[in-house]
């Protein structure tokens, strides 16, 4: 049993990295599946569903601008005796990084202007996480799910304020209820385009015992669009 949302997102820059450009970061020319997923999760998450982007519509013309940020070329270890870890169980640590130190600039081509249409659905995964599956049927427990997505939306609320790739690109949006008018895409995205190779998302898999990640698989798939629309297909996970 799924069910669907339609929510409109939108902001003034976004960057979606491609893996292959390493250093330099390049924005893919749309939304990542995996990053919509992520906009729908800081609005509403919940262990006993699975948020599955079914469509994207792009909706601005895709443009592209060039920026230079200051970064930092490390980051504080987990591991070690310096590391998280140590830190956690010894109760002090020093786990600053000196930013003067280790600032680098670095180019990033961003797009800008951004506006996307998502259509997608949640699955429950395990009605015995749900404190109430006892009293309730599995049609029951989906719906309160969707009324509480809807209602968090309706209002604005969010676990953390979504965001387009990265924290300091936030994204807005806009719930469309059912009945309501969709945007169309614009008149320059008519036709259909091969966007190429895109990261669709990525597979985990963890340790029961110490919830720990042993390993992670990205998964890609070949993006087409047509008239400004990407049907997003199903992700084959390795495990299931």
């Amino acid at each position: 049993m799924s069910y669907g949302i339609v929510l409109e997102i939108s902001g003034d820059y976004a960057l979606f990295s491609r893996p292959e450009m390493k250093v330099e970061r390049v924005s893919y020319d749309v939304i990542t599946p995996s990053a919509a997923r992520g906009i729908l999760e800081a609005i509403y998450w919940k262990p006993q569903i699975r948020w599955v982007i079914d469509c994207i519509h792009v909706l601005n013309p895709i443009r592209f601008t060039n920026v230079r940020r200051n970064e930092i070329d490390t980051k504080i270890p987990i591991k070690g005796r310096s590391g998280v870890g140590a830190a956690m169980i010894s109760g002090k640590g020093d786990l600053g990084i000196a930013v003067d130190e280790h600032r680098q600039q670095r180019a990033s081509l961003l797009l800008r202007d951004v506006r996307y249409l998502i259509e997608a659905h949640f699955e429950i995964l395990d009605r015995r996480l749900d404190k109430d599956s006892a009293q309730v049927s599995e049609n029951d427990a989906a719906r309160k799910h969707l009324d509480m997505f809807n209602r968090r939306a309706r209002s604005g609320q969010v676990f953390h304020h979504p965001y387009l790739g990265c924290r300091e690109f936030p994204a807005r949006f806009r719930l469309i209820e059912n009945g309501g008018t969709k945007p169309k895409p614009h008149e320059s995205l008519s036709g259909e385009r091969d966007l190429g190779f895109m990261l669709h998302d990525i597979e985990f898999e963890q340790d029961l015992d110490t919830k720990r990640v042993n390993s992670t698989t990205p998964h890609f798939f070949r993006v087409k669009m047509k008239d400004g629309v990407i049907d997003v297909p199903p992700l084959q996970l390795a495990r299931t």
